[in-house]
């Protein structure tokens, strides 16, 4: 059974609120997510737009959450390690942690992919999304997506 991802602050395929993009706080947005399968051993997450002009955007990328944690609240520090273990890493803007939408212009779609991984420990700090992916590689139990829109 795949992953079941939301957030209380849009619905999937809808708007994300302006305060989640650069034109405004630039906050990550809450998400939330359940049915883990037996054995996972930690969370991962990746945003990314496959709307940009240059290819797929990366807005952020965290892993090693831990099992226990079934949700992420808004604005999570722009820091490499959070105080629970967890790790941000390199999004396409070149920074750490979460960078909101913000599109040239049109609108773009925004996905948020949680993947539950049997191992939780990925070797690194600083990693972006395509080392990410490779590191995950095999240790995916399931994973679930929720599909936001912003406009410009």
């Amino acid at each position: 059974m795949d992953l079941i991802v939301k957030s209380t602050a849009f619905e999937e395929g809808q708007m994300i609120p302006s305060k989640y993009s650069c034109d405004r706080e630039n906050f990550s947005p809450p998400l939330e997510w359940k049915n883990a399968p037996a054995g996972t051993a930690g969370f991962a997450v990746i945003c990314d737009d496959p709307d940009a002009p240059v290819g797929t955007w990366v807005h952020w990328v965290i892993y090693n959450i831990p099992p226990d944690t079934l949700r992420l609240g808004e604005g999570i520090p722009l820091k490499p390690v959070l105080t629970d273990g967890s790790i941000q890493g390199i999004n396409s803007f070149g920074h750490t942690g979460y960078g909101g939408p913000c599109p040239p212009g049109g609108t773009h779609r925004y996905y948020f992919k949680v993947y539950a991984l049997s191992a939780v420990k990925l070797p690194q700090t600083g990693m972006n999304k395509d080392k990410l992916l490779s590191s995950m590689e095999g240790h995916i139990l399931s994973s679930g997506s929720l599909m936001g829109k912003y406009s410009r």
